[in-house]
């Protein structure tokens, strides 16, 4: 989808390189500028999934003649990612005021956690950091657990890289349409904030409250997870009325007058202590076998190997081995264009190919 499109990638963490992977699974021409002479970043291995289909450069910013190649390497790209704190491109001499001079319909992405500006535009964060102070994290957990939610896909991944996706694009299709370029932006801070728009809705219903375990999604019976038996686990969420009849008649509760009342708040505590005994009477898996086809909204709990090997991956191939190792496959997916996975090349792999590519243009 992206054919033709080229992106320039500064070697960084996690929404970034995600970011970038996500371009060059739509068919961008990703080049990853790698650091020369560097090893990998302690408990990140050699050649990660994340540079998946990208083309690897190695050059040292600090040295004139790499930093030149850099600057000529970012005059033939439509966009460009980084993820430095504010102001550390501005040093090398790669800002964006420079590199849109030279390439005024370049879309420059920058992705931080707090942003560009603002208090703690400086400071140091991670992810979890980020959702706090975002209000993003406050519902996701049990009332009487502190919050805690899927490590990174929340922020470094949803409300950062994802954004930056977004942002890209869309800078894309404006510079198209204008021949001018911008600077993207993307904080997870913002993002993760910006996703709680859809829970946000709810408060004008009145099914969304301050305090945990009191909202529509966060405090009924119907909408938690449950330990089974074998210490496995399965998901149950079935809102709307006519899944909850489905999930009391599987498991014989339809004439219990207190599972009738789906929506009375006082009830909950008291029905969830009920599916709690109910869930761990067998293992995770007669359960979703029980389940299985239904209109219930119960699913197990599966972890990556797990769900690579259930038969909805057999049929959708999600999650597949490829390059010596599991990963997930790249969605969306488009009619007329088929994804086949790409290996992820060696630090500085391409470097001599890229610079014969620069090259070309003087020589002709």
């Amino acid at each position: 989808m992206l054919n033709g499109i080229r992106i320039v990638e500064i070697e960084g963490l996690g929404p970034g390189p995600f970011a970038a992977m996500q371009l060059a699974d739509l068919g961008a021409d990703v080049i990853t500028i790698h650091r020369k002479g560097q090893a990998v970043t302690p408990g990140m291995p050699d050649r990660s999934l994340l540079d998946r289909g990208k083309r690897s450069i190695a050059l040292d910013l600090k040295d004139p003649k790499d930093l030149a190649t850099a600057r000529r390497l970012i005059d033939t790209a439509d966009a460009l990612i980084e993820g430095f704190r504010p102001g550390v491109m501005e040093k090398l001499g790669l800002g964006p005021d420079l590199c849109l001079t030279s390439n005024p319909k370049l879309i420059y992405g920058r992705m931080t956690g707090w942003g560009q500006d603002g208090p703690l535009a400086d400071t140091a964060g991670h992810d979890l950091n980020y959702i706090a102070l975002s209000g993003a994290l406050w519902y996701a957990s049990l009332p009487d657990q502190p919050p805690q939610t899927p490590a990174t896909l929340v922020g470094d991944i949803g409300g950062g890289a994802m954004y930056l996706v977004a942002g890209i694009l869309a800078g894309l299709i404006n510079a198209q349409r204008t021949g001018k370029g911008t600077v993207v932006d993307a904080a997870i801070y913002d993002g993760s904030a910006h996703m709680m728009n859809l829970l946000m809705t709810m408060r004008q219903t009145r099914n969304l409250s301050e305090t945990r375990g009191q909202s529509l999604l966060d405090g009924p019976h119907w909408s938690r997870t449950y330990t089974c038996a074998d210490g496995g686990f399965v998901s149950v969420q079935c809102l709307e009325p006519k899944f909850y009849a489905r999930f009391l008649e599987i498991l014989g509760l339809s004439r219990d007058p207190a599972f009738q009342q789906q929506y009375t708040r006082k009830l909950w505590p008291d029905l969830t202590r009920r599916l709690v005994e109910i869930f761990s009477s067998r293992p995770r898996d007669d359960w979703a076998k029980l389940f299985d086809g239904s209109d219930a909204c119960v699913a197990p709990v599966l972890s990556p190997d797990e769900a690579a090997a259930h038969p909805m991956n057999a049929a959708r191939q999600s999650w597949r081995q490829a390059d010596g190792t599991l990963q997930a496959a790249a969605a969306p997916r488009f009619s007329t264009h088929q994804w086949q996975p790409k290996p992820s090349p060696e630090r500085g792999q391409h470097t001599a190919e890229i610079l014969n590519e620069l090259q070309a243009p003087e020589s002709t």
